[in-house]
C-alpha cells in the first residue's frame, strides 16, 4: 500500500497517498476495511495507520474525503458496520476512536445525522441489547467530543432515550456504564436537562438509584456518580432524588440498601469502599446535595451516621478526597444536630491530624477549606459539650493553628486567624494547667502576620486624621477584594486579642489557673497568668496599636473600633503596674483624639451610653495616668484628687464635635452665676487637650484654639479668677503650641499672662519642657525680658533629666521634642543668641555643651545663607585650642563633644562658596586639626572623619598660594603622616563587609584617607614641597584592592583609584610615597621577568589586563547604579592607565586600548536607561579609543552618529560633565583627521564654548555619606 499501491498500472494514483512513512494509500485502506476476506489483523493494522494519519496529518485525509463524498460515506458506513460485526474488544475500541476522530475532523452535521440514524436503526433492529455496547459507547464519545451533539440527539432523536432506559435494565454492567456515561453528557446540556426533566422524574430516578446502589464494577460506579453529579446541579432534581422512597420492586432486591431515603445510604456505602476516587466522588455528591439546603437535607445524612465516615476519610492522602470531605462537613456544621450527636467530639482529632498533613501540601484552597471547617466547629460548638476532652488535644490544636498562621498566603491566614479567635474561649481550653506559653506564641504570631501583609504605616497622620479619612473611605462600598479581606483579617485579629484579654481577667478569679500546678519545687515556671498578662500589654504596645493605626489610614469600621477600645479598657485591669508606660504609648498614638471622635460620633444626645461610659472611663484613666507620670515631681496628692474629680465629672458630658468644644471653651459665664458646670467643663477640656498635645496629638484647629484659650484667660482675669497652676500650665502650653497658627498676642493678653506668672513662687510650677513653649517665651520681648533667662536655663537642664526618663520608659522622642529645632529660626534672626550658645559650650557641663553643639550643627546644615562663618571660625579656634591644651590624648578620644565640634568646623568651611584665600585663622585651625589627628588612632573614626574632611577641603577650596602653604603645613606634621600610613594599611587588614552597598564608618575613614593622600601626592609634586615623613605602600596590595574587590564599597574603590591615578601620573616616583612590590621589612624587590615588564616597571604585564578588566566591570556596575560621578572617576583612572602604558611601551598600550571587549563595554553602557551617546562616560571612552586609533572599537559610522546626535541636541541643556566630555571628543576628532565635515565640528565647538562660558558654576564639594569629595578632583 505504498505509493502506486504496488499494483500493475499504477493503482489508485499518487493523489490517494497520505504523507506517512511508509506512505499510506487511503483508497486501499477503504477497500481493505470493506473486504470481507481480509483478516482482522490486517484491518487493525490499516486502521491503526489511518488513526495515525488523523492524529498527525488530518488535513490531507479530510481534503481527500471531502473531495469524494461517496468514498467518505462509504468509509463511515464501513466503520459503523464493523462495530457490530467484530467482537474483539481492542479492535472495537480502535474502530470507535477512529470513527469519532474522523467525524470530528470532517465537521459535518450530515455525517452526525447519518451516524445517529444508523444508531437508531441498529438499536431498533436488535432483539436484544447484548450487542448495543459499541453503539452506546460511540454515542457517548461523540457527545464528549462534539459540544452540540447532545442537543441534537435530544431534540431530533429522542427515541434513542428510550433505548437508553432499556440499557439500564439490561443485566450487563458494561452496557449500564456506557448508558450512564451518555446520560451524564445529555444532562450536562441545558437543552437536555430541560427536555429530559419529566423523563427523569417519571422513569429514570428510581431506576438510576437502583443501578447506583447495586453497581459492582468501578466503571459503572464512576459513570453513575458522574451522572449524579450533573443531576445534583439542579435544585429540582435534588428534591426529586432526596424525596424518593424505595418502590416495592426495589425493596424486593436484597442487594439494595434499605432505608427511607436511599441516596445517603448509597453514598455512605461508597465511603466504605476504601477507593479514594469513589470516596471523593461520593463526598462531592453529598456536598452538592447539601449546598441546596443544608437545613433540609443534612438530617438525612446525619441520621445515617455519614459524618463519622467522613471524618475517617480524612486520614487519606488524596487532596481531592480531603477537599470533598471538608466541603461536606462544612455544610453539615450548619445543622445543630451535627453537634448534639457529638460528631465533632468524635472527629476533632481526625480533623487536626488532617490539617497538619494538608499544611505540608501546596494547595492553598485546601488549606482555606480545612481552616474554615475548623473555625466553624469552634464557633458553633455548644458550651455544654466540651470539644477538647484532654490537654493534649488542646495543645495539638494550638500547634496546628500556629502552623496555619505562619502560612505565607494571605487567604489562608485570614481563615486561620478566624479560627484562633473562635478558639480563645474558656470552655475550649482544657482544665488547668492552662497552656499560657503556647497561647502567647499563638497570639504573637497572629498579630505579626497581620503586620506582614499590611502596607507599612507612614506615621505621618495622627489617629484623629486617620479616623476622619477612614470615615470618607467607609462611604465607598466598592472596596476591592484585598481591603475587604484585610478588614476581616483585622477584625479576627482584634477579636483574638480581646478574647485573650478576657481570658486573663476570667482566670484571675480562678486560683487553679494562676500558675502551673505541676511546677517542680524551687523552680520558676513561665507558664503563669502573670507572665501572660504582661505579654498581652507588651504585644498591644508593639503590635496591636500600630496595626490598627495602619489600617485606619485606609478604612474604618465601628465594629473594629468597639472591639479595640474594649480591649484597651480591659488591659488597664490586666496589669495595673504597667499603666503608666502603656498610657504614654496610647497618648502618643493619638488615642485621646480617637476616643473623643468616637464619643462625638456615636454617643451624642445620650446615645450608646455603654460606649460613652467605656470611652469616658478609658479617657479618665489615661489622662490621670499621663498627668501623674509627667508631673509627678510637682504634683501633690491634693492636686491629683482635684484633677480626678474634675475628669470623672466632666468627661461623660464631653460628647461634642471639635467646633462645639471650641464654643464651649470660649464661652463666658454669666456675671454673679453660682453654676460652676461651665467652668468645670472648660477646665476638663483644657486638661484633656493638654495631655493630648504634650504627646503630639493635635486634633483642634490651632488658630481657633489659640483664640479660645486667649479668651478663656482674659475672661478669668476679668472675673478676678486665678486658674489653678495645673490649668495655667495647660493653657500656656496650648498657647505655645498654637502660636504659629494664630495672630500674635496683644499687649493686654501678655500683661494678663505676666500677672498670672508673677503670682507664682517659681516658674517650675508652669514650665513644660517643650520646644514650642521655649519659642513662645523667646518670641515675645515682654516675656523674654522677664522670664527668658529662666526658661533657657530650665530648657537645657531639664532635658538631661527628662530624656533619661523617656529612654527608660521605652518611648522615642518625636521631632516636636527635639531640642535642636526650636532655636533654629530664632538663631537665624538674632545672632546674639548664637554667641550665648557658644559661651555655653565652655561654661556649661558636658551634657549641656553637647546639646548646644548639636543645635549649632543643625543650624549650620539648614541655614547656609546666614553670614556667621567668620564669627564661628574664630570662636571654634578658641574652643579647640582650649580643649587641646586641657586634654590628653586619651581624654580627647573620650570627649564626645569633640567630634561634634569638628563636624561643625567642617560644615562652616563647607559653606564657603568658591575658592578663597586662607587667612591666619584658617591656618591655625589647619595646624590644630592636623595635630589632633596625630594624637588619634585609626579606630577613632568619629574624630578622624570630620578632621580628614576638613584637611581635604583646605587643600582643594583655596588659591594656589594658600594651597602651597597648606601642603607644607600638613607634610611637616610627622604624626599626621604616620596616622595616614596606619589608616591606609587598614585597607588590607579589614575584612570585607557583609553589605557591599553600605558605607560603614571604618570604610568612610578609609575613603577620606586615600583621597587625602592622593591630594597630598599631587600637590607635593606640583609645588615640590619638602617631605619629612614618607609613606610606604605595596603596589601589589593596591592593585589587588581594585582587581579583587571583595564586596568593598564603590566609593572606597574610587578613592583608591584616585591614589592610583596620582602615582601613575608621577611614574611611581614620588618623594612622599614609596611604591614597591613588597614593602615588608627585609623583602627583596622582584626583578622584571621580560622586556615588557622592565618597560612597565614597577607594573607587570600580568597586572595590567586584570586591572583593565576590573575597571571595566566597575564602570558597568556604577553606571547601572546611576552613580555618574563615580563612573567618571573610573573612566579617568582608565585614561591615566593607558597614558602611562603608552609612555612606557606603546605596543602594550595600543594592545590594551584595542581589545575587542572595549566595544562590548560601550554597548553595555549604551544599553542602559539613557541609550544615548551623549553621556560623559561614553564620550570619554570614545575619545580615549579615538586618541589611540582603535578603529576596531569605534568606527567612522559611530563618530558620525555622535556628531549627528550632538547637532540635534540642545547643547545649552547638557550637564557640565557631558559638555566637557563632548568638547574633548570634538577636539580629538578634529585632530585625528577623521572623514567628517570640518565646518560641523567647528560649529559644535563654538556652540559648546558659548554654553560653557555662560553656565553657572556649581558647588565643587559634595558629601557622599560622611565622606567629603571634591568634584574637580574625583572627576578630572
Amino acid at each position: 500500500m505504498a505509493a502506486g499501491c504496488g499494483r500493475p498500472g499504477g493503482g489508485h494514483g499518487e493523489r490517494w497517498a497520505l504523507p506517512l512513512r511508509p506512505p499510506l494509500c487511503l483508497a486501499c485502506t477503504v477497500e481493505t476495511l470493506g473486504d470481507g476476506s481480509a483478516s482482522l489483523v490486517r484491518k487493525k493494522h490499516v486502521l491503526s495507520r489511518l488513526h495515525d494519519a488523523l492524529a498527525w496529518q488530518a488535513l490531507p485525509v479530510v481534503q481527500l474525503l471531502e473531495a469524494d463524498e461517496r468514498v467518505c460515506l462509504h468509509l463511515i458506513g464501513t466503520l459503523f458496520g464493523m462495530l457490530h460485526t467484530v467482537e474483539d474488544s481492542s479492535a472495537l475500541d480502535l474502530f470507535v476512536e477512529v470513527l469519532v476522530r474522523l467525524v470530528v475532523e470532517l465537521k459535518s452535521e450530515q455525517h452526525l445525522r447519518c451516524i445517529m440514524d444508523e444508531s437508531q436503526k441498529e438499536l431498533g433492529r436488535a432483539t436484544t441489547l447484548r450487542g448495543s455496547l459499541p453503539t452506546f459507547t460511540l454515542l457517548g464519545k461523540l457527545a464528549d467530543a462534539i459540544p452540540g451533539f447532545a442537543n441534537l440527539l435530544v431534540v431530533e432523536h429522542s427515541n434513542l432515550v428510550d433505548h437508553l432506559l432499556m440499557g439500564l435494565t439490561y443485566p450487563n454492567e458494561g452496557i449500564k456504564a456506557a448508558v450512564c456515561y451518555l446520560y451524564g453528557k445529555l444532562y450536562s446540556s441545558p437543552v437536555g436537562t430541560e427536555r429530559l426533566s419529566t423523563h427523569f422524574e417519571e422513569r429514570l430516578c428510581g431506576l438510576f438509584l437502583n443501578t447506583l446502589g447495586s453497581a459492582q464494577t468501578k466503571e459503572l460506579q464512576v459513570n453513575c456518580l458522574g451522572l449524579l453529579k450533573e443531576l445534583l446541579k439542579s435544585d429540582h432534581f435534588v428534591s426529586i432524588i432526596m424525596n424518593n422512597s424505595n418502590t416495592e420492586e426495589e425493596c424486593e432486591n436484597p442487594d439494595f440498601l434499605e432505608g427511607e431515603n436511599p441516596l445517603p445510604l448509597v453514598l455512605k456505602k461508597l465511603l466504605l469502599t476504601r477507593d479514594e476516587m469513589l470516596q471523593a466522588a461520593s463526598s462531592h455528591c453529598m456536598a452538592a446535595v447539601l449546598v441546596h439546603s443544608p437545613s433540609r437535607y443534612a438530617p438525612a445524612f446525619i441520621h445515617a451516621d455519614v459524618p463519622e465516615f467522613l471524618f475517617e476519610c480524612l486520614s487519606c492522602n488524596s487532596e481531592i478526597l480531603i477537599w470533598s470531605v471538608y466541603c461536606c462537613l462544612l455544610l453539615l456544621t450548619e445543622e445543630h444536630l451535627f453537634f448534639s450527636k457529638c460528631h465533632t467530639v468524635y472527629g476533632i482529632e481526625s480533623l487536626l491530624r488532617s490539617l497538619r498533613v494538608v499544611l505540608q501540601l501546596n494547595n492553598v484552597e485546601l488549606h482555606k477549606q480545612g481552616l474554615l471547617l475548623f473555625a466553624e466547629i469552634l464557633k458553633r460548638q455548644p458550651v455544654e459539650i466540651k470539644l477538647f476532652t484532654n490537654r493534649f488535644v488542646c495543645v495539638e490544636a494550638i500547634d496546628v493553628l500556629m502552623e496555619t498562621v505562619n502560612c505565607p498566603v494571605l487567604e489562608v491566614i485570614v481563615e486561620a486567624v478566624g479560627a484562633v479567635a473562635a478558639f480563645l474561649r474558656k470552655d475550649h481550653l482544657s482544665s488547668p494547667p492552662v497552656p499560657y506559653e503556647e497561647l502567647q506564641k499563638l497570639l504573637e504570631a497572629v498579630l505579626k502576620r497581620f503586620n506582614d501583609f499590611s502596607p507599612p504605616w507612614t506615621g505621618k497622620r495622627h489617629a484623629g486624621d486617620l479616623f476622619l479619612v477612614s470615615q470618607s473611605h467607609s462611604a465607598n462600598r466598592n472596596l476591592s477584594r484585598v481591603p475587604q479581606r484585610q478588614g476581616q483579617f483585622l477584625l479576627n485579629t482584634l477579636k483574638s486579642f480581646r478574647n485573650a484579654c478576657r481570658l486573663a481577667v476570667e482566670f484571675q478569679s480562678d486560683p487553679m489557673a494562676q500558675e502551673n500546678a505541676f511546677t517542680a519545687p524551687n523552680s520558676q515556671s513561665k507558664d503563669t497568668l502573670s507572665n501572660f498578662s504582661e505579654f498581652l500589654l507588651r504585644i498591644c504596645d508593639s503590635l496591636c496599636i500600630p496595626m490598627v493605626m495602619n489600617y485606619l489610614e485606609r478604612a474604618v469600621s465601628p465594629s473594629v473600633m468597639e472591639v479595640f477600645i474594649s480591649s484597651l479598657n480591659t488591659l488597664f485591669t490586666v496589669v495595673p503596674s504597667m499603666r503608666n508606660k502603656f498610657s504614654k504609648k496610647l497618648a502618643s498614638s493619638s488615642f485621646i483624639r480617637l476616643t473623643l471622635e468616637l464619643k462625638a460620633r456615636f454617643c451624642a444626645v445620650q446615645s450608646n451610653p455603654a460606649l460613652n461610659q467605656a470611652c469616658s472611663s478609658f479617657l479618665c484613666s489615661l489622662c490621670l495616668s499621663l498627668y501623674s507620670a509627667t508631673q509627678k515631681e510637682r504634683t501633690s496628692s491634693q492636686e491629683e484628687q482635684e484633677i480626678s474629680e474634675l475628669l470623672q465629672k466632666g468627661l461623660p458630658q464631653l460628647n461634642y464635635t471639635i467646633a462645639e468644644s471650641l464654643l464651649l471653651l470660649a464661652e463666658t459665664p454669666e456675671p454673679f452665676s453660682l453654676d460652676q458646670s461651665l467652668c468645670s467643663h472648660q477646665h476638663c477640656f483644657i486638661l484633656v487637650l493638654y495631655v493630648a498635645y504634650t504627646l503630639g496629638d493635635r486634633f483642634v484647629p490651632e488658630a481657633e484654639l489659640f483664640l479660645a484659650i486667649r479668651s478663656f484667660l482674659l475672661s478669668a482675669q476679668d472675673h478676678g479668677d486665678c486658674p489653678p497652676p495645673y490649668i495655667l500650665r495647660a493653657a500656656l502650653y496650648l498657647l505655645a503650641v498654637c502660636q504659629d497658627k494664630g495672630n500674635a498676642l496683644d499687649l493686654r493678653s501678655l500683661c494678663t499672662i505676666r500677672r498670672f506668672l508673677d503670682n507664682l513662687p517659681d516658674m517650675r510650677f508652669v514650665y513644660v519642657h517643650c520646644p514650642l513653649l521655649l519659642k513662645f517665651f523667646l518670641g515675645y520681648p515682654e516675656l523674654m525680658g522677664r522670664f527668658g533667662y529662666q526658661v533657657l536655663q530650665l530648657w537645657f537642664s531639664w532635658g538631661d533629666h527628662k530624656q533619661a526618663e523617656t529612654e527608660e520608659a521605652g518611648f522615642g522622642v518625636s521631632d516636636q521634642l527635639n531640642s535642636t529645632n526650636p532655636l533654629l529660626p530664632i538663631l537665624k534672626n538674632n545672632s546674639s543668641i548664637l554667641l550665648i550658645l557658644l559661651d555655653l559650650v565652655c561654661s556649661s557641663s558636658v551634657e549641656v555643651a553637647w546639646k548646644v553643639l548639636m543645635t549649632l550643627r543643625t543650624f549650620l546644615e539648614r541655614n547656609g545663607d546666614v553670614p556667621v562663618c567668620d564669627l564661628l571660625r574664630s570662636r571654634f579656634l578658641q574652643i579647640l585650642q582650649q580643649l587641646l591644651v586641657e586634654s590628653s590624648s586619651s581624654s580627647l578620644q573620650a570627649n564626645r563633644n569633640l567630634p561634634v565640634l569638628l563636624s561643625l568646623l567642617f560644615l562652616v568651611q563647607l559653606r564657603s562658596e568658591g575658592v578663597r584665600e586662607l587667612d591666619s585663622t584658617d591656618f591655625k585651625l589647619l595646624h590644630q586639626v592636623s595635630n589632633l589627628c596625630g594624637k588619634c588612632r585609626p579606630k577613632d573614626t568619629d574624630l578622624l572623619q570630620p578632621s580628614l574632611n576638613f584637611l581635604y577641603w583646605s587643600l582643594h577650596q583655596t588659591t594656589p598660594c594658600s594651597q602651597q602653604r597648606a601642603v607644607a603645613v600638613l607634610l611637616s606634621n610627622v604624626s599626621l603622616l604616620e596616622l595616614l600610613q596606619k589608616v591606609l594599611e587598614c585597607t588590607w587588614s579589614r575584612s570585607p563587609p557583609s553589605e557591599p552597598a553600605s558605607l560603614s564608618p571604618e570604610d568612610a575613614l578609609l575613603c577620606s584617607g586615600w583621597l587625602l593622600v592622593a591630594s597630598l601626592l599631587i600637590y607635593q609634586h606640583r609645588y615640590n614641597t619638602e617631605v619629612h615623613q614618607t609613606l610606604s605602600l605595596d603596589l601589589e596590595e593596591v592593585l589587588n584592592a581594585v582587581i579583587f574587590r571583595k564586596k568593598k564599597p564603590i566609593l572606597l574603590l574610587v578613592s583608591i583609584m584616585q591614589f592610583l591615578r596620582a602615582i601613575l601620573r608621577q611614574n611611581f616616583s614620588s618623594l612622599l610615597v614609596v611604591i614597591g612590590q613588597n614593602t615588608a621589612q627585609g623583602a627583596t624587590q622582584p626583578q622584571p621577568s621580560s622586556l615588557q615588564d622592565a618597560a612597565l616597571h614597577p607594573l607587570a604585564t600580568r597586572q595590567v589586563f586584570p586591572l583593565v578588566v576590573s575597571l571595566q566591570n566597575l564602570l558597568v556596575h556604577v553606571h547601572l547604579q546611576k552613580e555618574f560621578l563615580l563612573s567618571q572617576a573610573v573612566v579617568a583612572c582608565l585614561e591615566t592607565l593607558v597614558e602611562y602604558l603608552y609612555m612606557k611601551n606603546q605596543d602594550v598600550a595600543l594592545h590594551v586600548a584595542s581589545q575587542p571587549w572595549h566595544r562590548f563595554l560601550l554597548f553595555t553602557l549604551l544599553s542602559g536607561g539613557q541609550k544615548s551617546f551623549l553621556q560623559p562616560e561614553v564620550l570619554r571612552l570614545m575619545t580615549l579609543f579615538l586618541r589611540y586609533q582603535c578603529s576596531n572599537i569605534i568606527s567612522q559610522k559611530e563618530i558620525s552618529q555622535i556628531l549627528q546626535e550632538a547637532a540635534e541636541s540642545n547643547l545649552a541643556e547638557l550637564p557640565e560633565a557631558t559638555s566637557r566630555a563632548l568638547h574633548l571628543f570634538l577636539c580629538q576628532v578634529q585632530s585625528s583627521h577623521c572623514q567628517v565635515e570640518p565646518g560641523s565640528i567647528q560649529t559644535l565647538l563654538q556652540s559648546l564654548l558659548g554654553q560653557r562660558s555662560s553656565c553657572v558654576k556649581h558647588q565643587d564639594f559634595v558629601c557622599l555619606g560622611s565622606v567629603a569629595v571634591s568634584l574637580s578632583h574625583i572627576g578630572d
